[in-house]
């Protein structure tokens, strides 16, 4: 039997996209800013539980028109199998409310968002700069919002740990004790005739209602959870919610159970990779031994901050050169690396990436941090650029971008298809061995090291919020695994605290690609064409990874025929 393809049905699978990534735009205008989109730069967002039961409300309407949608297209049934998992995703981690507890000065903490984000307006017209004060005047509401919402957290015993508590509340009160005249808040204003309007909107609004989070969160500190309890499982609904994170961030059916136990294999398995790689490097094969000289050796270390982003520039140089024995050529922009500031460097990653924006105005960023470069590593920082650049995020999220032919919630990473795109990021840190990137013995176990620290990533975000382990017991795990610095592994540990699930998303991911790479060459044999994998990988812009599975099992069956 032919099967009938209607255009109704895509113009309905259409409207339901567009209506889609417009609600999550307008509920993460932030985001929208960050992705460079424009349309939103007016908007806060609302943290009211008022506002998540409407938006569930407005994802359940989209999911039942969705399901009634027959007579697709392949592409289009791909597309609706995207959306109807990011639909359910969004509905999901919006019931659970994890953000309630997430309390910390990371990259996820709302006063975090606004003091990285804000900054990236652009004003260049009476327009966006009315949208920027519009935005300011805002911030009153969203700060009072998430005041708010802590109250209540924390009366229905919904408690935050004291560690990230006292993390934020330290971030607060850098950004208060800052000179008005040089907030961060205001820097886009400069030079502009909304700069004396925006100074008075932070003074007079912004200010006090920064003080007034600051004062709440300071209340909530008594009650907190201390380091023995940080996980998730120690708060009402939070085993239920965690294991919808865990299902969300990861696109699969993996119990926390399973994905424990697939974290210790591979840490087990990489120890082995250490001593393989540590002898030759650095004359033993003890892993111990070698994870102590990686961690203490100070010939290791940078001197200043302009050489680790020198460091940064010339891996991503290299990595540009050789991109045509492994890729298409695509027409992406640029990627720059930049220093990431003061205010939120204490408690950030040591890298993260920030794409260009939608309509070219601004490139793709990996954002370096330079802070202290006396104690950050040399071996770590090539690993981290292909991941955050090239072949890594930038390579695919700035592909994304240009494929026009796809509807706009495929084309920008507007959910949770995490999996899909840390996955591709790691996976690009061990292509980039295979393309001869690193530059010594040495970067290579960087690159073990940060296996690992993904690896050992599923162990410990389990084990808090799964199975109950202490801060001190992931931080010890961490440290007898992998090569990082005791900076960045208590950073690692207090992240995976106030972000469950999403850490198990980096090798998740990557095992699957790697999976799906050895299925298609098993199959197609002298046809396979890495070149061609790696288009079907990242040339349908961020998916779920059972559909991306759909995608290499198609391409196989495909190719087989030709």
């Amino acid at each position: 039997m032919t099967q009938r393809y209607t255009s109704a049905s895509a113009d309905e699978l259409t409207k339901i996209g567009d209506e889609f990534f417009d609600a999550t735009m307008v509920s993460d205008p932030l985001g929208a800013t960050m992705f460079g989109i424009p349309g939103y730069d007016h908007l806060v967002p609302d943290p009211s539980a008022r506002s998540d039961e409407a938006r569930i409300s407005g994802l359940e309407g989209l999911e039942r028109r969705l399901d009634k949608i027959t007579g697709l297209t392949p592409a289009d049934e791909l597309s609706a199998k995207v959306l109807r998992r990011l639909i359910s995703s969004s509905a999901g981690e919006l019931r659970h409310g994890l953000m309630d507890v997430a309390v910390s000065g990371g990259l996820i903490a709302p006063q975090t968002q606004v003091f990285r984000t804000v900054p990236m307006s652009v004003l260049g017209d009476d327009r966006s700069g009315r949208a920027y004060l519009d935005r300011l005047r805002g911030l009153e509401f969203y700060f009072d919002g998430w005041s708010e919402r802590y109250r209540i957290a924390v009366a229905a015993g919904r408690l935050p740990t004291r560690r990230g508590v006292r993390q934020a509340v330290e971030q607060l009160d850098t950004y208060l004790s800052s000179s008005p005249t040089d907030d961060v808040l205001v820097r886009p204003a400069a030079g502009h005739a909304e700069h004396s309007q925006a100074e008075a909107l932070i003074t007079d609004i912004v200010r006090p209602a920064v003080g007034r989070l600051r004062a709440r969160l300071a209340e909530a500190m008594t009650a907190a959870r201390e380091d023995d309890k940080p996980g998730i499982c120690h708060v009402p609904g939070g085993p239920e919610g965690y294991a919808e994170a865990v299902t969300r961030h990861t696109t699969t059916t993996l119990s926390p159970e399973e994905v424990h136990r697939i974290g210790l294999d591979a840490v087990e398995r990489l120890r082995q990779e250490f001593a393989d790689i540590g002898g030759p490097a650095l004359g033993t094969t003890s892993v111990p031994e070698i994870l102590e000289k990686l961690r203490t050796s100070r010939e290791l270390r940078f001197s200043t901050s302009e050489e680790i982003l020198r460091f940064a520039d010339g891996a991503l140089v290299r990595a540009n050169g050789v991109l045509p024995g492994w890729f298409f050529r695509y027409d992406i922009g640029a990627c720059e690396t930049r220093e990431i500031g003061p205010l939120e460097a204490k408690t950030s990653p040591l890298a993260y990436y920030q794409p260009p924006a939608e309509d070219g105005s601004r490139p793709g960023v990996h954002w370096v941090s330079t802070v202290d470069p006396h104690s950050r590593f040399r071996y770590e920082y090539e690993a981290l650029t292909f991941h955050e650049s090239v072949p890594g995020h930038h390579f695919q999220i700035g592909l994304a971008q240009t494929l026009d032919h796809l509807p706009r919630f495929r084309r920008v990473a507007v959910g949770n298809l995490t999996a899909h795109v840390e996955g591709w990021g790691l996976y690009a840190e061990r292509l980039a061995d295979e393309m001869g990137l690193y530059s010594s013995p040495i970067q290579r176990l960087g690159m073990v090291s940060f296996d690992a620290l993904r690896a050992c990533r599923l162990v410990v975000d389990t084990g808090m919020h799964h199975l109950g382990w202490t801060r001190g017991q992931a931080i010890a795990y961490m440290r007898e695994n992998t090569a990082t610095t005791e900076a960045n592994i208590a950073n690692e540990v207090d992240r995976y605290i106030s972000w469950p699930g999403q850490a198990l998303a980096y090798f998740v991911g990557r095992r699957e690609i790697h999976r799906l790479r050895d299925l298609a060459k098993a199959e197609l044999g002298k046809a396979f064409d890495i070149k061609q994998f790696h288009h079907q990988v990242i040339g349908h812009g961020s998916l779920p990874l059972d559909v991306l599975g759909d995608v290499i099992r198609t391409w196989i069956a495909d190719r087989r025929r030709a």
